[in-house]
């Protein structure tokens, strides 16, 4: 028997592995599982305070924990929320509830007020799009992107893109046309114009004459669309291919073996 030394053998993550999700400070799940093991049981508690992308927070899900996840930035939830997905399923989402997100429309006015940023990742977050870059004012007109797959045949897969613009003041038609000229400068396939306001009519004009996306399924889409956050908040969405099979968005976790079943969980 070999006993434990203070020198853990667990390797470093590396960009190649499948776990590996871009975070820089991510650590191996190998890590914490050990360390959860070793210092809870079952139907216990597991406090992350600074939980980053998630990886004491997916393990301890797996090992039967209850948790308490807490970060600064609404990025870091998103990604959360998308690693517990990919790793244990859409139902997921009914085991944990997160505090400290807009839940309506005074809250999102409130967040856009006291944190812009913070209010553009939230918001991006509502349509699964990842944002351009952390760094605040480096956009070039463009806020986030979602890509996306929908070649029938694998072999000729290309990635596309839908390309976001948040707006938290005010809007009006050159927001649209400058959005148009970003989704033609991009070759995007898809631009979203996220908006507090209402869009007025000469809006909806013109966005409409920007035409439709045909995809390789045949569906067709709006080039360029306007979503308010009432209606994300109301529960509409992108008007794109089915992401739940061609979204690319995000680099997924592995698919958790365990079933960790049902319980109340938290985060923040």
């Amino acid at each position: 028997m070999v006993g434990m030394r203070d020198v853990w053998d667990i390797p470093a993550l590396r960009g190649n592995q499948p776990e590996m999700l871009g975070y820089q400070t991510q650590k191996p799940e190998a890590l914490l599982e050990r360390i959860i093991k070793a210092s809870s049981n079952e139907g216990d508690i597991v406090l992350d305070p600074f939980c980053g992308c998630g990886t004491s927070i997916a393990v301890a899900h797996r090992l039967k924990r209850l948790w308490i996840g807490i970060d600064i930035t609404h990025l870091a939830t998103t990604l959360i929320k998308h690693r517990l997905q990919n790793a244990f399923g859409d139902q997921v989402s009914e085991t944990y509830e997160v505090i400290g997100e807009p839940k309506d429309l005074s809250g999102a006015i409130e967040l856009s007020k006291t944190e812009p940023y913070q209010f553009q990742w939230w918001a991006l977050g509502l349509v699964g799009a990842r944002p351009v870059d952390q760094k605040k004012g480096a956009d070039r007109g463009i806020d986030g992107r979602l890509y996306f797959h929908d070649e029938p045949d694998s072999r000729k897969t290309k990635t596309k893109q839908i390309i976001f613009s948040v707006k938290a003041g005010h809007t009006g038609v050159s927001h649209i046309r400058d959005l148009r000229g970003v989704i033609e400068r991009e070759n995007a396939q898809i631009g979203v114009l996220i908006s507090m306001e209402l869009p007025t009519k000469q809006m909806r004009t013109e966005a409409a004459s920007a035409g439709f996306y045909k995809s390789s399924w045949g569906t067709k889409h709006p080039v360029l669309q306007i979503l308010t956050i009432e209606d994300l908040l109301s529960g509409k969405s992108v008007d794109c291919p089915p992401l739940s099979q061609v979204d690319v968005t995000f680099k997924k976790a592995p698919r958790s073996k365990a079933n960790p079943g049902e319980q109340y969980l938290l985060s923040h």
